[in-house]
């Protein structure tokens, strides 16, 4: 059998199933099923709107938390440390070991070591003059 390499247009979530289904095998095969739990912890107005917060997910023993935001005028008021300790907390409570992420060098580096974040990898030149920091927490 000959195989050949295609490049659709505009990718669909069935081009995306065929490339996650044999490696969602090949995973369960080495490192058994995971527990995949979404995460999301909103920062919610007096009015019931959702104007930013955490989105991320639990897998395996980590959390990771995918995007953070606190808009620019609640800045500076301790939101994103609550969101961080809510999402520590159903880390934990999720059995995991731990929270990762990544931020940009024009981003929040400095915050989340403030929380107990090291820093475990740097891509540099993403954006082209930039960095893009890889973080941790150990629990």
């Amino acid at each position: 059998m000959t195989l050949r390499l295609t490049v659709p247009d505009v990718p669909s979530e069935t081009d995306r199933d065929a490339v996650i289904t044999p490696l969602r095998a090949y995973n369960v095969s080495r490192a058994g099923e995971p527990h995949i739990r979404p995460v999301a912890v909103l920062l919610t107005d007096k009015d019931g709107g959702h104007v930013g917060g955490l989105w991320g997910k639990c897998v395996y023993d980590w959390l990771f938390v995918e995007l953070l935001a606190v808009p620019e005028e609640y800045r500076g008021k301790d939101y994103g440390t609550a969101l961080m300790e809510r999402a520590e907390t159903i880390a934990r409570d999720n059995g995991c070991i731990g929270i990762w992420l990544d931020t940009y060098e024009f981003q929040a580096r400095g915050f989340y070591e403030k929380l107990g974040f090291e820093q475990f990898g740097t891509l540099e030149d993403h954006p082209v003059g930039q960095k893009r920091y890889f973080l941790r927490k150990r629990f």
